[in-house]
């Protein structure tokens, strides 16, 4: 089971930050200290693994940005990988090659996104092109939605 998934950039500033297990807030800003310390003072080519009280740490940089998954120590190391991986896969298809200054103006639309493909710390949905189209979907329905509003103020 994965425990949090944390974004962060090269210099530490947190960008996207989800639980998947009840943790005090006191507790939560403790663990963000200590993964940006630990991921970002590791050597470029050291293992993207590191066994971190009784979890797994696994970590991925991905241009600006660090995408952080703890899972369960038992969990498999390449299976959060391919997690993170198929997030940013999620993320570049939506945004176009994702960027850190995307998520910042879109945080919404990266939790929506990571939603639609986790829940409850287990994936979800493991087809790229369902959870696109549940994305496409709910785009057009805010689209709709702000169309109308914007006809009331015109019309109404």
């Amino acid at each position: 089971m994965m425990h949090f998934l944390l974004l962060f950039s090269r210099q530490g500033r947190l960008r996207l930050q989800k639980w998947f297990t009840p943790i005090s807030e006191r507790e939560k800003k403790k663990i963000i200290r200590d993964m940006t310390t630990l991921v970002l003072t590791r050597q470029p080519r050291s293992c993207n693994f590191v066994h971190w009280k009784d979890m797994k740490v696994v970590y991925k940089r991905y241009a600006s940005l660090y995408f952080c998954l703890a899972v369960d120590s038992q969990e498999n190391e390449l299976l959060a990988l391919e997690v993170i991986h198929r997030y940013v896969e999620l993320l570049d298809k939506y945004f176009g090659n994702v960027c850190e200054l995307d998520i910042i103006f879109n945080f919404e639309k990266a939790y929506f996104i990571l939603d639609e493909f986790l829940l409850g710390g287990e994936i979800q949905e493991t087809s790229k092109l369902i959870v696109s189209r549940a994305i496409e979907a709910s785009d057009m329905l805010q689209e709709d939605d702000n169309s109308d509003w914007y006809e009331v103020e015109l019309f109404g």
